[in-house]
């Protein structure tokens, strides 16, 4: 009996350890503001769209639940190479650079390059026509290539969406792009500013990358090859695309109603509390956190540079010079997306608040260093002629005279913060400017949302500016009496 029993917890042990890894999360990094591929519903904020229906559609295949990490396009790939996710799900074009560097599945939607200009523009009809032209592209896209080695001067963009809103405006004379995306947005907007013109004779097919020998392509290639078996890839292009993925035409796409975009004033109230909401729990946070540590740090940092101990000294110019001379988006993906390499993943808002905290710390030093050094030398004198000591002198004399001269500079920096803080969304943080991309996506009503972004930080700001004006004020009374 005993020996039965044993028999059957190690059988059940052996089942658990075998099931076990298939029961771990596949994560799979997306855009989330590249409709119809992958955006957030408008009405219910969920995350939707071609590339995320058919990852869902290969995690139950794969009996794995799906994770999504939303991500900007441009630093996907380093996201990927840095282990935050563990495939990519984003209309990725197959090339030969690519599979050299990565694992790329068997197609799951198959399109062909096409030529996008302006409705009244007719001097475009080919590849060779763009030769001089301006075309708006994303800077990473085998299309940007294309268009450059077409002779066109390309102006980088983050994805189609925006590419195409470049293009309505008049600003950019071209766009080259897939002939899914182009039919699914013509759709989904009836954009009557737009034509196709032509094609680049190329074939595209799209497809989940991975890291390479990641050891995913055999479970993603079957669970595709079963999902296109059962008709479930062709019901979802159709859902979304209004297309076969497997070549659409302009005649094949379907005008529906439904997706095309509302009122400007409704989707304007429809965000406010959204974007409200990640002014009140993201971007004011991680302003008064970073700024809060980047004073601190600053302190430091600006009486290490006063030292007269040429290495401490030394080594806080080194430090000043390195954040003053390199840019905040450079220092937040060194830190997101370098660090992992060396086996050091920080999570998206710590990463954006030691990033931020650095960069204040640099530049707050030399604000507070002149502060200090504004002190007439008689005060130290002073105090030192009654006995005090250098650290009494600078905490009892010196900081609270030179506090004063700091402020504004201060309140300025922290002024700038609150702007800088938008650059998070690029690491992973869902702030102000992030929503309004993620409202934006579905709609293309860019400079609705974007506008209503910038009234946000405006406010803000004024707010902050008003703190500042009257806490000036009380340190002039302060100090006159």
């Amino acid at each position: 009996m005993l020996r039965a029993i044993v028999l059957a917890l190690l059988a059940l042990m052996a089942v658990a350890g075998c099931a076990g890894p298939s029961q771990e999360p596949l994560r799979v990094g997306t855009e989330g503001v590249y409709a119809p591929f992958s955006f957030h519903d408008g009405r219910t904020g969920e995350l939707t769209g071609y590339d995320v229906d058919v990852a869902r559609a290969v995690g139950e295949k794969l009996g794995r639940p799906v994770e999504f990490v939303e991500i900007p396009w441009d630093a996907i790939f380093a996201g990927l190479d840095a282990e935050r996710f563990d495939v990519v799900a984003n209309q990725v074009t197959i090339t030969p650079a690519r599979k050299a560097k990565y694992d790329l599945s068997t197609p799951y939607a198959v399109g062909e390059g096409v030529i996008v200009t302006r409705a009244n523009d007719d001097t475009i009809h080919s590849l060779a026509d763009v030769r001089g032209k301006v075309a708006a592209e994303n800077a990473t896209s085998n299309w940007s290539q294309l268009a450059r080695d077409a002779g066109a001067r390309v102006e980088a963009v983050e994805g189609f969406t925006q590419s195409i809103t470049l293009l309505s405006q008049g600003r950019v004379d071209v766009v080259i792009n897939d002939s899914i995306a182009v039919y699914a947005y013509l759709a989904s907007t009836g954009d009557p500013a737009v034509k196709i013109t032509g094609t680049t004779g190329q074939r595209s097919e799209q497809a989940f990358a991975a890291r390479k020998n990641s050891g995913l392509l055999p479970d993603l290639n079957r669970a595709l090859d079963q999902l296109a078996a059962d008709g479930t890839l062709t019901r979802i292009s159709q859902k979304y695309l209004k297309a076969d993925a497997s070549g659409a035409t302009k005649d094949q796409a379907i005008q529906d109603d439904s997706g095309k975009v509302g009122s400007n004033t409704q989707l304007v109230l429809d965000n406010l509390w959204p974007m409200a909401r990640a002014m009140l729990t993201v971007t004011l946070p991680l302003t008064a956190i970073s700024f809060a540590i980047g004073l601190v740090l600053a302190l430091g940092v600006a009486l290490a540079r006063m030292s007269d101990h040429r290495l401490i000294s030394g080594l806080a110019r080194v430090y000043i010079s390195i954040i003053r001379g390199t840019p905040l988006l450079l220092q937040l993906f060194l830190i997101f997306f370098a660090l992992p390499e060396f086996g050091v993943k920080i999570s998206p808002f710590p990463a954006a608040v030691i990033a931020f905290s650095l960069n204040v710390g640099g530049y707050a030093a030399e604000i507070i260093r002149s502060s200090i050094l504004s002190i007439p030398r008689g005060q130290w004198e002073a105090a030192s002629s009654l006995g005090m000591s250098y650290s009494t002198t600078l905490w009892r004399i010196v900081i609270p005279q030179a506090s004063r001269v700091a402020v504004p500079p201060l309140s300025n920096t922290l002024i700038s913060l609150v702007k800088d803080t938008s650059l998070a969304s690029a690491i992973l943080v869902t702030d102000v400017m992030r929503t309004a991309q993620v409202a934006a996506a579905p709609t293309f009503q860019f400079f609705t949302l974007y506008v209503t972004a910038g009234v946000y930080y405006w406010i803000v700001c004024m707010a902050m500016s008003v703190v500042q004006d009257r806490l000036e004020q009380r340190l002039e009374k302060s100090a006159a009496r």
